[in-house]
């Protein structure tokens, strides 16, 4: 039993030396100079980021939209089967409305972040 706790001890140990290895290695580095990153550019990433995420949930909410609607007419008249599909839907229905909300947050914050959600009037 102290066998395996000793060995797994030294695992540990070998591993944190590795890692703080290199991180001492980077610390210590010389980074090599470039140009900085402006807001117009966080603007770009952070729309292109949420644009993407934005259309994947709304495909997969389209999807469960659709595979609610397959399921209800599947049913026919059994009850457990309509009240799962009425569930499905609803779920795809406040996923996608989720979806869009936090979209319409995300492009507000990238605009006041750029300072371009007044129109420029603060600089």
């Amino acid at each position: 039993m102290k066998t395996k706790k000793t060995q797994i001890l030294f695992y540990i140990i070998a591993i944190l030396v590795v890692f703080f290895a290199g991180t001492v290695n980077l610390a210590f580095a010389e980074l090599p100079s470039g140009d900085p990153i402006s807001l117009v550019e966080v603007e770009g990433i952070i729309e292109r980021i949420a644009q993407f995420l934005i259309v994947v949930g709304v495909i997969i909410a389209v999807i469960f939209i659709i595979l609610a609607g397959v399921k209800y007419m599947v049913a026919g008249s059994d009850e457990a089967g309509i009240k799962k599909a009425r569930e499905m839907l609803k779920s795809g229905i406040i996923g996608a409305a989720i979806v869009l909300g936090v979209g319409v947050i995300i492009q507000t914050v990238a605009s006041i972040v750029t300072r371009n959600f007044f129109g420029g009037w603060f600089y």
